[in-house]
């Protein structure tokens, strides 16, 4: 995937905004739209609608209740509607092209999709708890901090109480005691139905500590258990994306993304992709609507000086060369994405060991990685005394757990780039990205050429190096 790298921000909003008015026309809603015959009894269903940026409120109104819609929300800067329908042809009604649901497309999967879709559940019980650590002083077992010089970092700057980091996931638990002084609470949200709810009950974990893990990572710090974070200095903005069932759909990370933007965080962390595809082709049917409405609040938030930064991905195989979704029976070519991660803008993170070698689950690609992280490898175990092969942070309960994943490597990245933005105040994405990668220790492919291909600073394992946070604030 093509990476656009510019210094300035204000550049960098404008090309968005001049993207962002240049939707095609096939996104506007016609003029008139006579009534369905709507279906008041079968399930409903959540949908991605597409408008021209700054169509009216009204005109929106008007033609999703006439084709059997009801608006949850609208995102006029951006012309993105989300909208639920009972009625089974109410992507046609609108346009096949405008509307996409996944919830739908999980509920009545298309034929083989079910089956396919197993290599979903397989990537992410990758990420589940692996170990439960209960040791007085955890400091020794966090080898993934000093692989990055985090505790060198810590104490030249241990970031700044003025940046926050949206964590896009599965929520943050603000009672545990190495967040509770880390997660702002006006600045989380929920984002299940694609529409902002501020109530601490929408934005809190429920079944899932995926993001408290991740949270950890990035902000951590509890003194009495000898656990700290990469940057325990910054904000923490919790953004629920993640369903009780385990999915993220469109209107989530639309939600998501247009919140970072609306809030002012400097960067989010994205250790997910958009479900139920894997890939999102931008040129097929109902895809096309849920990749455009990603893409767009993606080009939102960053006109608006958000970095985002997202998870490679744990099918373990180079990207740019797949041409088949494991998740849904289509074909994928160049149109097509990963979701956020394959958007540009979008910082990527591959994940290695405790070795410094790429973890055996971790997506790769030449042109498809910007930087790698710790993300942990059960094959590349540390020395007795320092460890398990998966990364520690917090979870339910107070607790410390290990997981392994490149959604535990993506907020090692995301931890860096918040020192960085702690230094440098007025750096907007394309500088912080820069500045993350160049800082960052190049890493030879080695004896896992050739299939690792491209120099040490831009290879398709690593990408520019392994994240450093001491030269963040050195």
């Amino acid at each position: 995937m093509s990476r656009i790298r510019r210094w300035l921000a204000p550049t960098v909003a404008a090309v968005a905004t001049a993207g962002l008015l240049a939707a095609p026309v096939a996104n506007a809603a016609p003029a008139e739209a006579a009534q369905a015959v709507c279906d008041t009894t079968s399930d409903a269903y959540s949908y991605v609608v597409l408008y021209n940026p700054h169509t009216p409120q009204f005109v929106v109104d008007k033609e999703l209740k006439a084709k059997c819609g009801t608006k949850v929300t609208y995102y006029s800067e951006i012309g993105v509607a989300v909208a639920t329908s009972r009625n089974a042809n109410f992507a046609q009604l609108i346009g096949v092209y405008r509307a996409y649901s996944g919830d739908r497309e999980v509920a009545i999967p298309p034929t083989a999709a079910a089956s396919r879709r197993s290599a979903a559940v397989t990537q992410r019980q990758l990420e589940e708890t692996a170990e439960v650590v209960v040791a007085d002083d955890l400091s020794a077992q966090q080898w993934d901090m000093r692989a990055i010089h985090a505790p060198e970092a810590n104490k030249i700057n241990p970031g700044s109480k003025s940046v926050t980091v949206g964590v896009l996931d599965s929520g943050i638990d603000p009672a545990h005691p190495a967040l509770t002084a880390a997660v702002d609470k006006k600045a989380s949200a929920g984002c299940l139905t694609g529409a902002p709810d501020t109530s601490q009950a929408s934005w809190v974990p429920t079944t899932s500590d995926h993001g408290t893990h991740v949270a950890g990572t990035i902000a951590g710090k509890d003194t009495a258990r000898g656990f700290t974070g990469i940057a325990p200095g910054v904000k923490l903005a919790s953004v629920k994306v993640v369903s009780d069932a385990g999915y993220i759909f469109p209107e989530s990370a639309v939600c998501g993304f247009m919140w970072a933007g609306q809030h002012g965080f400097q960067l989010t962390n994205n250790s997910y992709y958009i479900d139920p595809g894997m890939f999102y082709c931008s040129k097929e049917p109902g895809d096309a609507a849920a990749y455009e409405a990603v893409r767009r609040a993606v080009a939102y938030s960053t006109g608006r000086g958000v970095l985002n930064i997202a998870a490679a991905g744990n099918s373990g195989f180079d990207v740019p060369a797949q041409t088949t979704d494991p998740n849904r029976p289509h074909a994928v070519d160049s149109s097509c994405a990963i979701l956020p991660k394959g958007l540009d803008g979008v910082v990527t993170v591959s994940a290695v060991g405790y070795n410094g070698t790429k973890s055996y689950y971790s997506n790769y690609g030449l042109g498809d990685i910007e930087v790698t992280a710790p993300g942990g490898d059960s094959t590349q175990r540390p020395p007795a005394g320092q460890g398990a092969g998966c990364p520690l942070s917090t979870i339910f309960n107070g607790g410390y757990g290990t997981k392994c994943g490149t959604s535990m490597a993506s907020p090692h990245a995301a931890g860096v780039v918040a020192l960085l933005a702690s230094k440098y105040r007025f750096a907007g994405p394309w500088l912080l990205t820069a500045l993350l990668e160049g800082q960052a220790d190049p890493v030879a492919c080695g004896t896992a050429a050739p299939t690792c291909s491209g120099p040490d600073r831009d290879n398709s394992y690593y990408g520019h190096g392994l994240v450093n946070a001491l030269d963040a604030v050195s």
